[in-house]
């Protein structure tokens, strides 16, 4: 398998993906620029955290136009895996990729903590690893991480089972405690909590590395 790690101005936890994917799984990874429009040879796509051009706009809007972003959509549309992180996710939906929208902490404060999450589906290639009903514990770093979706959506969000994670301490107020949710293909997976800041015993879990190991399986 080769992955490719996606790298907007602004990104900044594209190393720490790689080095998870690379070093930690050995997996084929490399880093492309978000002004290619060729990603033929790459099995599966993640979109890293950071702030993509500056959050201008709203956080990913402008990095969902990056011409990377239409072999991204083709990829996704013939069921390649692709995850996005934190900004990732905000790059997800903003390119219509995942529905519903990310907004504004309702502290409007920047939260940066570890928080406990509840594995909701494991019908996933990036969740496949954990057990239903598992708990694990991830890092946050977002102003704008609070999901929000009609209620309409968040019921057939619920009803479809695509809801990968919820938050068990909520930090930023997201609707029905969701932390993570997947496309109707399950093959698309965003989520606000890093998983790869927590894929090492030096950085204070392991819970994380479950969502690479199971691309990893894919």
């Amino acid at each position: 398998m080769k992955v490719a790690v996606i790298v907007f101005p602004g990104s900044n936890c594209d190393h720490d993906v790689y080095h998870v994917l690379k070093h930690a799984l050995g997996l084929d990874t490399a880093f492309v620029w978000y002004r290619e429009t060729d990603l033929a040879g790459f099995d599966a796509v993640v979109l890293p955290g950071g702030f993509s051009y500056g959050d201008y706009l709203r956080s990913g809007a402008i990095a969902s136009l990056a011409p990377v972003m239409r072999e991204v959509r083709t990829m996704a549309k013939r069921g390649a895996p692709v995850l996005g992180i934190c900004n990732g996710f905000q790059i997800l939906c903003e390119a219509g990729l995942l529905p519903g929208a990310l907004q504004r902490n309702t502290e409007l404060c920047f939260v940066s903590r570890p928080v406990r999450l509840l594995v909701d589906s494991v019908e996933t290639p990036f969740t496949s690893c954990y057990e239903p009903g598992e708990t694990a514990t991830m890092p946050v770093a977002h102003f704008d991480g609070r999901y929000f979706a009609s209620d309409d959506l968040l019921d057939r969000l619920e009803g479809e089972g695509r809801v990968t994670f919820r938050y068990l301490d909520n930090p930023n107020g997201a609707a029905r405690d969701i932390a993570g949710i997947a496309s109707e293909g399950r093959n698309v997976v965003g989520l606000m909590p890093h998983p790869e800041r927590a894929s090492d015993p030096l950085l204070g879990s392991e819970d994380g590395l479950k969502m690479f190991q199971a691309l990893a399986a894919a």
